[in-house]
């Protein structure tokens, strides 16, 4: 009996596991309804009040943003689809603890803000500076963090407003804001909650796109008509030529010689002797006559010196 009743209670299990379906868990309009995971339910309302996670990456295929991690809650079923909403994003840990290092001060602040379409939001930003700073100074970080927060978010929707979130819009506002303060490092918003979802329904306004310049295409010069010659026919022919009568050698006797040119060489001209020449050829001169008085003078004084002798 007690094997009979388990083999029955394995029996539902395998049933109950069989009368599950697969649902396709749609990404909110803000990311073009992209498909981000599937899940197993019985039935559809089961569903209701899921919450997924995915990257930022898995969705837009873009390999810089795999830090960010979205969350998303199911809210409606259709057919095999499921509907969400944004629930909130946090930026992962290795990537926060990329950025804190030592000597170095982190700004940590949660503020609750309103957007433009009725939709409150719990932002929590983080601002890193370059030193360790006081707490006087921490103070005034965070007020300019609320102040631009809640600027921001009163112009802006709740798709607007988490699109400038991810792309660092609003970090670089904030960062803007606080420098004057104190030159902050690098600040960005880490984790947000929608606490409500927007009451009002209000479109986003297109992003501006710059006018293009209308090319004018450049004016051409007036073109003469072509005016085509007629065809000839093919039948006339070119007149041939005559063939040139070549001089007989008795002609060629009769005609008189004529005077071949003769073609003078210009005679070379003789430059004037320069002024080193003339130096050069006076200091041989003077070398001449000083060796021959020279020689003069030794052989007066070797007859002088012979007679002497004989004497």
């Amino acid at each position: 009996m007690a094997k009979a009743r388990a083999r029955a209670a394995a029996r539902k299990v395998k049933d109950k596991w069989r009368a599950k379906n697969w649902y396709n868990i749609l990404a909110p309009t803000l990311f073009d309804n992209v498909i981000v995971a599937e899940t197993l339910a019985g039935e559809p309302n089961n569903l209701i009040g899921r919450i997924t996670q995915a990257s930022l990456q898995d969705i837009t295929n873009d390999f810089r943003k795999a830090h960010i991690k979205l969350f998303f809650k199911i809210s409606n079923i259709e057919g095999e689809n499921a509907h969400t909403v944004f629930h909130g994003h946090s930026l992962t840990s290795d990537y926060l603890r990329r950025m804190v290092r030592r000597r170095r001060s982190r700004i940590d602040g949660v503020y609750d803000v309103e957007t433009r379409d009725g939709a409150r939001i719990r932002a929590k930003p983080f601002a890193i500076t370059d030193r360790r700073i006081q707490n006087s100074q921490k103070r005034l970080i965070r007020g300019a963090m609320k102040n631009t927060l809640t600027t921001e978010a009163k112009q802006k929707t709740l798709n607007s407003f988490l699109k400038d979130s991810f792309e660092g819009k609003l970090g670089t506002e904030i960062y803007k804001h606080c420098k004057n303060l104190y030159p902050v490092r690098r600040v960005e918003i880490y984790k947000t909650e929608v606490l409500q979802l927007p009451t009002v329904h209000i479109e986003d306004e297109p992003e501006e796109k710059k006018p293009e310049k209308p090319t004018t295409p450049k004016e051409q010069p007036p073109q003469k008509p072509e005016t085509k010659e007629p065809a000839k026919p093919k039948d006339e022919e070119k007149p041939a030529e005559k063939p040139k009568k070549e001089p007989t050698v008795e002609a060629k006797k009769a005609e008189p010689e004529k005077p071949k040119k003769v073609t003078k060489k210009p005679a070379k001209k003789t430059k004037p002797a320069s002024k080193t020449t003339k130096k050069t050829a006076t200091k041989t001169k003077k070398t001449t006559k000083a060796k021959t008085t020279k020689t003069k003078k030794t052989a007066t004084k070797a007859k002088t010196t012979k007679a002497k002798a004989k004497k």
